[in-house]
């Protein structure tokens, strides 16, 4: 039985392919922007909806990448480019290419610290980039 949380050896989470940490990962973001929404906003859930989607896409992720990207350890520098740098079978809507290789990586490196399990590390990025404003 699998379980929610469940960690993986960080050697073996390193030999995933970085597509498929940064699926992960914009699981992980997506759900960290949605329960922030809900912690500090009266909104209605469509107008939630809309304001987690504005800081979930692409171009918000890559500016969220420029805030944090000197945190970034070398381990999670080189997930980040191997994910950046990936082929990928999508395209992003309404992003440039380079928004959206950089939003991959950040998502990858997002997907690996839940995959292995270090979720001090990934609240301290999460919190370091993100801001409380609606």
């Amino acid at each position: 039985m699998f379980r929610l949380g469940e960690k993986m050896d960080r050697v073996k989470a390193r030999g995933l392919n970085p597509v498929v940490l940064a699926f992960v990962g914009d699981a992980v973001y997506s759900l960290f922007v949605r329960e922030k929404l809900a912690f500090i906003s009266d909104k209605k859930s469509g107008e939630l909806n809309k304001l987690a989607v504005a800081e979930v896409k692409a171009t918000a992720q890559a500016e969220f990448y420029s805030r944090v990207k000197t945190l970034f350890t070398e381990e999670e520098n080189d997930i980040f480019r191997r994910a950046r740098n990936a082929k990928k079978n999508t395209r992003a809507k309404s992003a440039t290419v380079s928004e959206y290789n950089i939003s991959t990586g950040l998502e990858a490196v997002l997907g690996y610290l839940y995959i292995v399990g270090d979720t001090d590390r990934l609240n301290f990025i999460l919190n370091q980039g993100n801001t409380d404003e609606l």
